[in-house]
């Protein structure tokens, strides 16, 4: 014997169904955006039936622990700094070594990475470095008692995104981890650069120009990319010194003549119109005819 569902049973059963369908169609979209990023991402869904005249409530509740790097030699701050993240929600992968530290960071699984500068094995400046070079884009959050001036430009210049001098707040830690988060979650990743015909691989560290590949050593890649991100501008010596070498000017030496001249001849070499051109007494710039 069938049993006829009464008509309010029915109407509301389709209502529940379509509130669903477009419910999950969003929790979907949710999904996609955060593990994009190698996020955790936590969903509960509840249903409701909340009186005898009222409609079902349907709710998705929904709550994204960012995953943050940690690299720390002091085992209190650590311990600390992964205890406060954690309760404000986030999941926390920590290392108390610069090695290591390393190869969390070019994993590219996390929206920010807090480093301090001096580790044991490689430093916090040479984490960062070695990853921008490597095509991570990861946000970056320097740490450290060093507070002097030079010491907070060194690391920005590096490619640190900001730097807190210790000791420091929890809260403003917080404040700037979640301006970083921010900024990761809604950064495109930059991994082809091109001017003209010239294209930089900054994943594969490979160059090539019309199709044709070429063959550049590490740093004649930082010289060519230092130049191809400021396209169009000049650029002194002094800021090719600082900037791929990490010295300051001096007047004496002529390795920045040296090594853009090897690039030059590799990336102009035989093509119809040269990028690379020389500011006499000035610096180089890197530009394509209009």
């Amino acid at each position: 014997m069938n049993v006829m569902q009464p008509p309010l049973a029915c109407a509301m059963t389709l209502r529940l169904e379509d509130r669903i369908r477009r419910k999950a169609a969003m929790l979907k979209l949710l999904m996609s955006q955060f593990l994009t990023d190698k996020s955790v991402f936590v969903a509960t869904v509840c249903v409701t039936f909340v009186g005898p005249n009222s409609d079902w409530e349907f709710e998705i509740m929904t709550s994204a622990r960012r995953r943050i790097l940690v690299i720390e030699d002091d085992r209190e701050t650590a311990r600390q700094l992964v205890e406060f993240l954690e309760t404000r929600g986030y999941h926390v992968d920590a290392s108390d070594n610069g090695n290591d530290g390393l190869r969390l960071a070019l994993s590219a699984s996390y929206a920010v990475m807090t480093i301090d500068r001096m580790l044991p094995g490689i430093d916090g400046i040479a984490i960062i470095r070695q990853s921008r070079e490597a095509g991570i884009v990861t946000p970056a959050l320097i740490i450290s008692a060093l507070g002097e001036v030079d010491d907070r430009v060194r690391g920005l210049r590096a490619g640190g995104d900001d730097y807190l001098v210790k000791p420091f707040a929890f809260v403003e830690l917080l404040a700037r981890v979640e301006a970083l988060a921010r900024r990761s979650a809604t950064v495109v990743k930059e991994t082809v650069l091109r001017v003209g015909d010239l294209e930089l691989d900054l994943v594969s560290r490979t160059v090539s120009r019309s199709g044709r590949e070429i063959e550049l050593l590490p740093r004649e890649f930082q010289v060519l990319e230092y130049l191809v991100r400021n396209e169009g501008q000049v650029v002194p010596r002094a800021m090719l010194l600082q900037h791929v070498w990490d010295l300051h000017f001096d007047p004496t030496t002529n390795i920045i003549d040296v090594y853009v001249g090897r690039v030059r001849r590799k990336v102009d070499n035989r093509q119809t119109y040269p990028l690379i051109h020389t500011v006499r007494g000035v610096g180089f710039c890197l530009r394509a005819p209009c």
